[in-house]
């Protein structure tokens, strides 16, 4: 293995740059026939949760070690981090999510999971890959093989990371937290990408800024005054406080908020009450909040309580026992903003190596969050560039089941090496020789 990377880095370095891209192509291709599509096969078949992704781990940090980088395991919990040094220039961070999604898999594929897991509340669950974590964490392999065999075209610093729990938006700032950028070399760069089962298979979506929204998990408890159903001027009915809530709430978006900024509040779970003719004392709700800027994220969480107090007043409810709100302390993230400079480098690097035709655009259709934004924030000084791949063949787009779904499933093949080449040819333009 080490004599075909040497090999190939000393082929790149002598060929004219048209033949170099051919030659990543080729490269990729022929990584995914003898390497990365039995890897992908691996990982589908056996997903692990947020977490808990310790075989997951084991098997990135068996990879990335046995092509050379230093790797450092047990990162914010199960994390894995890989260095490549390769002379002066920047440090460019890429990143890949590891984690499974509790769903029992009915996709249809030979390679369908039947795993199982406890979960962190000691919980069996079903698991499988819903979301395309297993396309992530293949193609970060495969660009780490790329950046060894092509390290003549390049001059910096390479951090590769496996990242758990994305799904629970918390694995992020974990490792952050457990010194990624101190203990590690600080990048003044990072990169990432999700698979998209909206998106042509291979095809890449560079986003100039907003790539996905700030998400919180909000828990209310609304408390009443218990009493018999047929008498309910003997209490305060929370049942009628929650459900003139959540109808407020929907009110604050649509009034509150300015028509073109993006904003969500979406009530998941409501939970109280025992029998029809039981008035009860509580009522729970649980909502997940969307913005696309810190400003709108920070009136929404504000509107929150403000509504929430103001309605049970309005209602009756005692001073005493007006509405609990609890902010997750682990489910929530910051909006995801690309560099704008950054991604136009990006975009046009992909462009010149992959063709123009295999750009994509979009209009967003909705407010998805990644913890890929605790990377990047402003306060970190690191530019970010998250950016889309297709993995569903072009005619079957419109019918493709949704990220999240027990259905989900990708084109492994054009998804993967799509994803290996635009983040090679992303991190050399990131980190040129000379």
């Amino acid at each position: 293995m080490r004599k075909w990377m040497l090999v190939a880095a000393f082929a790149t370095w002598a060929m004219p740059a048209a033949a170099q891209d051919r030659s990543l192509r080729d490269s990729v291709a022929r990584d995914y026939r003898d390497n990365l599509g039995a890897l992908f096969d691996h990982f589908h078949r056996n997903p692990e949760l947020s977490g808990r992704e310790v075989r997951t781990a084991e098997r990135m940090a068996q990879e990335l070690r046995a092509l050379g980088y230093e790797v450092t395991t047990g990162v914010g919990g199960t994390g894995v981090v890989a260095v490549l040094r390769n002379g002066e220039g920047p440090t460019v961070l890429l990143r890949a999510d590891m984690d499974g999604l509790p769903l029992e898999e009915r996709s249809g594929l030979p390679n369908a999971s039947t795993a199982r897991q406890v979960d962190a509340a000691g919980v069996e669950q079903p698991v499988m890959h819903a979301c395309g974590h297993d396309v992530h964490i293949t193609a970060l392999v495969g660009a780490a093989r790329q950046l060894i065999a092509r390290r003549g075209l390049w001059s910096g610093t390479a951090v590769l990371i496996a990242q758990p729990a994305e799904e629970t938006i918390s694995g992020a700032r974990t490792m952050v937290e457990d010194g990624l950028y101190t203990r590690f070399p600080k990048p003044e760069y990072a990169l990432a990408f999700h698979v998209s089962a909206d998106m042509p298979a291979g095809r890449i979506e560079v986003p100039d800024t907003i790539a996905y929204s700030s998400a919180d998990s909000v828990s209310m408890l609304v408390r009443g005054i218990g009493t018999h159903g047929a008498s309910p001027h003997q209490g305060v009915d929370p049942v009628l406080v929650a459900a003139q809530i959540v109808i407020s709430l929907q009110s604050m978006v649509g009034r509150d908020i300015a028509p073109l900024e993006g904003a969500v509040i979406s009530v998941g779970s409501i939970h109280g009450g025992v029998k029809s003719n039981i008035i009860p004392e509580q009522v729970e709700l649980q909502m997940t909040v969307r913005a696309d800027t810190p400003e709108v994220r920070a009136q929404l969480l504000d509107g929150i309580d403000r509504v929430a107090r103001g309605t049970a007043l309005a209602l009756g409810v005692p001073e005493d026992r007006l509405p609990v709100v609890t902010r997750s302390a682990t489910e929530t993230t910051p909006p995801t903003i690309n560099d704008p400079t950054t991604a136009a480098r990006v975009r046009e690097a992909i462009a010149a190596a992959m063709g123009r035709d295999r750009l994509f655009e979009q209009p967003r259709t909705g407010m998805g969050a990644e913890d890929f934004a605790y990377f990047v924030t402003p306060e970190s000084g690191v530019k970010g560039v998250y950016f889309a791949v297709g993995g569903t063949p072009p005619d079957e787009v419109d019918e493709a089941p949704g990220h999240h779904s027990p259905l989900f499933r990708i084109q492994p093949e054009p998804a993967v090496t799509a994803g290996v080449e635009a983040m090679v040819v992303a991190a050399e333009a990131l980190m040129p020789r000379g």
